[in-house]
């Protein structure tokens, strides 16, 4: 084997054991960190703040994004948290689009890696456009496209006949740990996503380690029509941080690429990535994953054609 392939061996073990390391541990302490909210936080408050009909809660959902500045896939845990409080989809689909996206770590990175206006730039498109995806989906009935389970509460394994003996022979136990409870669910929900992780980890490692930067410049930093489209989709499998796409970002441009197309490819790896998408499969049917994937495509070429246009 060659040097060169080595080295490209050796990245893609890096990044698999770094990405596996840190999404399995944010993966288990969001989920943990919404179990406790939802102890404390009522489904009925959930929902009038998150609800589709009050015109608000699309703008608080927005809001919810932006505090908690989660990468894409780290978001997933607190997506099926909101929709087992039975929030309003709209705004739930805003949450998912833009808790990655309108992270202030990105904007700030983005002002001083770049510039302030490009910063603001990105910040109202990638805020209008979440807002107005959670919209058009709702009226557009998407909602049907989540998997009935999702919406399911945590039912006892005994099933209907262990409840009807509970209700016929009561037993006086003591009161349950709700602490243990809640990492009894969290662990559960971990055991059942760990495949897709693990699956979505491999491929985006693979792609890190053997797609070398010079054949994004190649295709997508050339300024021509196809060069924003093709960065919005290698963004999606390229998957890396948003504060670490940012810099490589700064790097290509000074190998050529256009910054419409670095505008492009920020928002496809930072709105979606093939680890977020094979983890969605466990929430969403294929209808709603197809949809999720044409609203960050969407966005990323809108906004990577305004830019080349507008700035």
């Amino acid at each position: 084997m060659t040097t060169e392939f080595m080295n490209m061996a050796q990245e893609t073990l890096n990044m698999f054991m770094f990405l596996a390391v840190e999404l399995t541990i944010l993966y288990i302490v969001i989920s943990y960190a919404v179990g406790v909210l939802q102890e404390y936080v009522s489904k009925e408050k959930v929902q009038a703040l998150l609800a589709s009909k009050n015109g608000r809660g699309y703008f608080i959902a927005a809001a919810l994004g932006v505090i908690t500045p989660f990468c894409s896939c780290s978001t997933i845990p607190f997506l099926k948290g909101l929709f087992k409080a039975q929030a309003g989809f709209g705004p739930t689909i805003v949450f998912l689009l833009s808790s990655p996206l309108l992270n202030p770590i990105i904007i700030g990175i983005l002002a001083f890696t770049f510039s302030v206006q490009l910063a603001i730039f990105y910040f109202v498109i990638a805020m209008a456009a979440s807002i107005s995806a959670g919209v058009l989906l709702e009226k557009l009935g998407f909602e049907k496209y989540v998997k009935p389970e999702v919406f399911e509460e945590e039912k006892r394994a005994c099933g209907s006949s262990c409840s009807t003996k509970a209700k016929q022979s009561p037993v006086v136990i003591g009161k349950p740990n709700r602490w243990v409870k809640i990492w009894h669910s969290t662990w559960k929900d971990f055991k059942q996503t760990l495949p897709y992780l693990l699956v979505g980890i491999s491929v985006g490692a693979i792609i890190y380690g053997f797609v070398p930067t010079e054949l994004i410049v190649k295709y997508a930093g050339e300024n021509k029509w196809y060069a924003i489209p093709i960065a919005a989709v290698i963004g999606i499998p390229l998957y890396i941080r948003a504060s670490a796409i940012i810099p490589l970002s700064a790097g290509l441009v000074k190998k050529g690429m256009a910054m419409g197309s670095v505008m492009a490819l920020i928002i496809g790896s930072a709105g979606a990535s093939l680890t977020e998408v094979i983890l969605l499969r466990s929430i969403f049917k294929k209808q709603m994953i197809a949809a999720f994937l044409t609203v960050v495509l969407g966005m990323a070429m809108t906004a990577g054609y305004l830019y080349s246009i507008a700035l």
